[in-house]
């Protein structure tokens, strides 16, 4: 690959529906500096500068396709609450579809990260773990499948919040398959009986170990995860992300491996939604599997180089692909 095929592959983003259904969150960083160490208890005092809020979950998958130039649907829950209010005003701002929320009574699920000089100090969530209701899930269900026909591809964002469920994934996956899109799935290991169909699973390594009862240590027990994963989940591919150790992709008849490209590490919340949401919009641009995950391990080595919950745009995929391929600048 080139940098003209990559530039072909990325300039077919534009134009591309990805519906994407999961546990819609919202993100919430509280940023400052520590000075001093509480003389109430051994813990740091940070003093607050600023406050921001970005799309989390669900939602980071969903503001990482647009960003890429791609339109996406999401499809998930979210409060009657403030919290919901500013998951709606981040979707505006951003020019994200709104059609596919459900909005109740149960609260929205908010992150919080208390972050002093580019590192996390500690995360506070405020989530119902309470199951969602069957008139809930029959509309989630409703929505999405009333915007499956202009669907390029569909993402299973599963944070295991509550969205996502046996129920929602038999009422949706026979209907895509049927419809021939594909299926990108980000898994939770509570959920591994009901992923079918699908076209490929995305776990990180030890996701992949828990799902197939395999302790990866070395390139043979890695292999053998890898095709217990598409074995397991009859998927055509199973994608591996490993942190520093890149990521690994299966198919059927082979498997090929890919060095991280990240520089510098200093956050990796929501990583995982970058890679899904760059091999997710590669693949409904036409570019074959090999590439898709080229241009995730791309991306995910950008979105690892900046604090907090971030997306990356086309231009930077590109500069980063071209940076680490000069020789292949044609």
């Amino acid at each position: 690959m080139n940098r003209s095929r990559v530039e072909q592959i990325l300039n077919r983003f534009s134009g591309k529906t990805i519906l994407i259904i999961g546990d819609l969150m919202l993100d919430e960083f509280i940023w400052g500096k520590v000075c001093r160490i509480s003389p109430e208890a051994p813990v740091p005092v940070v003093e607050v500068s600023e406050e921001t809020y970005r799309l989390g979950g669900s939602g980071n998958v969903a503001a990482n396709i647009r960003a890429l130039d791609g339109t996406p649907i999401p499809i998930g829950i979210i409060g009657q609450d403030s919290a919901g209010d500013q998951v709606v005003n981040l979707m505006h701002q951003s020019g994200i579809d709104i059609s596919g929320l459900v909005r109740n009574n149960r609260p929205t699920t908010v992150k919080t990260r208390i972050i002093a000089h580019s590192q996390q100090v500690v995360r506070a969530d405020r989530e119902s773990k309470q199951p969602v209701s069957s008139d809930v899930t029959a509309e989630v269900v409703t929505r999405f499948l009333r915007h499956l026909p202009s669907a390029s591809a569909v993402i299973v964002s599963d944070y295991n919040k509550g969205v996502v469920s046996a129920k929602v994934l038999s009422g949706i996956l026979p209907q895509a398959r049927s419809a021939a899109v594909p299926v990108f799935v980000d898994p939770k290991i509570e959920h591994a009986d009901y992923y079918r169909p699908i076209t490929i699973i995305t776990p990180n390594q030890r996701e992949a170990e828990l799902l197939t009862g395999t302790s990866i240590s070395d390139e043979a027990s890695l292999e053998q995860a890898g095709h217990k994963l598409l074995e397991k989940f009859g998927c055509d591919y199973a994608l591996i992300t490993r942190g520093e150790d890149g990521m690994s992709l299966f198919n059927a008849v082979n498997s090929h491996h890919l060095p991280t490209f990240a520089r510098e590490v200093f956050d990796v919340t929501g990583a995982g939604d970058t890679v899904i949401a760059t091999l997710c919009l590669a693949y409904a641009a036409g570019a074959s599997i090999e590439e898709c995950a080229t241009l995730a391990n791309h991306a995910a080595g950008i979105v690892v180089g900046k604090v907090g919950t971030a997306t990356l745009c086309r231009s930077e995929l590109l500069s980063d692909f071209v940076a680490h391929n000069a020789h292949s600048a044609g």
